[in-house]
């Protein structure tokens, strides 16, 4: 993308999340990565008269394999995070999701914006106003539920026992004091209780294994018992799960996290094959898709902070909230949920 509509897009990004005069404004990278997007975001926050400044931190020095969360690169820097928790604004082109530094930033009072997936996609899949406000009805609704059940044609009959831990949203930008959200995102989740989530999914082809980056090909059923995985059965697909769990020794990868449905009616489900290298938020988002995920919970407050976590976007299942039906095999039976053109 050309960086004059580059740095167009971030200032209305900027805009919408609240950034102003007096405010400070800091973008955080890593190594050689997104150099061009500390340039776009730094030009976006002079326009609207905030201080800046760009804090780059080095490579990390090995790579694992497994892409794992938690793991910020600020843990060896306490002046970075110190530093980060003074500003009004963090644009973060690094992924600090599920990482303790992140929480501190945020527990200062310090908003934070991830921005990582390539720059047409944000522009593609730019937040509005209207999107917020039916991601925050969806919200209001997922908030009061006390269980949640997910059903599909493919055998899918899983229920959740909620109120224990927050309901969160993202609509991809953030104008309030000590809140994340993700550009571009439009989904509301919350988590099941540790010990309350029992049934069976079956992960159907075209779902979404994320951070594969890859969709399903082969069915894989998995059984639930109070709260973990307890049984992986299927294919090559099944296969291939299993063994990412295994691969981080630990049992916690096989816990359940957070769960709940897309909303944004301009996000491809077919977008991990228009965009390469980015990390899926589109799939996150598409109208309809009930989404759930394995791993951490720290993000809701819970205790797993295990780095193995996998999102997995389904399509055409029916969700359920104290028996009500939300989502109808992918459709959204809420008017004030839908997009104007489906109402």
């Amino acid at each position: 993308m050309d960086q004059n509509l580059f740095n167009e897009i971030c200032l209305r990004q900027l805009t919408l999340s609240g950034v102003r005069e007096g405010e400070t404004v800091a973008v955080l990278t890593r190594g050689g990565e997104r150099a061009e997007y500390a340039d776009a975001f730094l030009w976006a926050a002079q326009q609207l008269g905030a201080k800046t400044f760009h804090l780059r931190l080095p490579a990390p020095a090995s790579a694992s394999g497994a892409w794992a969360v938690g793991e910020s690169g600020l843990g060896e820097v306490p002046l970075a995070v110190e530093a980060l928790k003074s500003v009004d604004m963090l644009v973060d082109c690094t992924f600090l999701l599920f990482s303790k530094e992140q929480f501190a930033i945020q527990d200062a009072g310090t908003r934070i914006l991830t921005a990582v997936e390539p720059p047409e996609l944000l522009a593609r899949l730019m937040p509005t106003k209207e999107l917020r406000e039916r991601v925050e009805i969806g919200a209001e609704l997922l908030a009061k539920a006390q269980t949640m059940r997910i059903t599909s044609p493919h055998g899918t009959d899983v229920t959740y026992r909620l109120g224990v831990y927050p309901t969160l949203s993202e609509y991809g930008y953030t104008d309030t004091p000590g809140r994340w959200d993700h550009w571009p995102a439009a989904f509301v989740f919350t988590g099941g209780a540790d010990d309350g989530v029992d049934g069976r999914i079956v992960l159907a082809p075209g779902d979404v294994l994320l951070p594969f980056n890859t969709y399903v090909q082969t069915p894989v059923e998995l059984t639930i018992e109070e709260g973990f995985i307890r049984d992986i059965r299927g294919g090559l697909d099944a296969e291939l799960l299993k063994s990412y769990i295994e691969s981080f020794d630990d049992p916690r990868g096989y816990g359940m996290s957070h769960v709940g449905w897309g909303l944004d009616e301009r996000a491809h489900w077919h977008g991990l094959t228009q965009f390469p290298g980015g990390m899926g938020m589109e799939l996150r988002s598409f109208y309809g898709n009930v989404m759930f995920s394995i791993g951490p919970n720290n993000e809701l407050g819970g205790p797993n902070d295990t780095p193995c976590h996998f999102d997995i976007p389904m399509r055409g299942n029916s969700l359920y909230l104290d028996d009500e039906l939300i989502v109808d095999a992918g459709e959204l039976t809420v008017p004030d949920m839908r997009p104007a053109t489906k109402r």
